[in-house]
This record gives structure tokens, C-alpha cells and sequence, in this order.
């Protein structure tokens, strides 16, 4: 029986990275990795999303939406909500010829 890694398992399945596919798919699974970290952490604040959306100036239904999938939302909302959450934010940009990092 022949073994495969999970590399080669993904390759297979998702498609080999750098391919679009496989770029979707990854966008998705951090989107969705993001919304349950914000859903969590309000939980553990003992925070309802009620209460998160007043924090950050939005309803209850776009909390929810978030944290069930963060892939329809701005970059001004998403640091609200960190900041609501009292989180520490760090976003790295990795251009051809250049590296930026950003920390809140």
C-alpha cells in the first residue's frame, strides 16, 4: 500500500499551490480561522454579539456574519472588533522587493 504525505494528499485534492484553487481555498479556511478567533475571544470577554456590535459600532447580524465567515468585511471593521477585543493586531506584506509590517 502506497503512502502519501499530506503535501501530496492537498496537491491531489485542493490543487498545488500558487494555483488559483488552491489560493481560494486557503483565503477561505483564514477567513473562516479569523471569525472563529473573534467569535471565541468574545466569549471568553463573556461578551454577546450584541454587546461587541455596539462596541464597534455595528448590529448584532454583522457580528454573526463575521464570525461565521470573515471573508465579506473591511479591514476598518475587523480592527474595530480587535480593538474591541482588546487584541494585538500584526499584519505582514511580503512584496517582491519589499517587506512591511504593521502592529496595533
Amino acid at each position: 500500500m502506497k503512502t502519501y504525505t499530506l503535501d501530496e494528499v492537498q496537491d491531489k485534492i485542493i490543487g498545488k499551490k500558487g494555483t488559483p484553487k488552491r489560493d481560494k481555498f486557503e483565503y477561505e479556511l483564514q477567513m473562516d480561522l479569523i471569525g472563529k478567533a473573534i467569535k471565541e475571544s468574545r466569549q471568553e470577554r463573556k461578551l454577546t454579539q450584541e454587546q461587541l456590535g455596539e462596541l464597534v459600532g455595528v448590529q448584532k447580524a454583522q457580528i454573526s456574519r463575521l464570525e461565521s465567515n470573515a471573508s465579506n468585511v473591511t479591514i476598518d471593521t475587523l480592527m474595530k472588533v480587535f480593538t474591541a477585543l482588546k487584541a494585538k493586531v500584526k499584519i505582514q506584506v511580503e512584496l517582491p522587493n519589499a517587506k512591511f509590517n504593521v502592529a496595533r
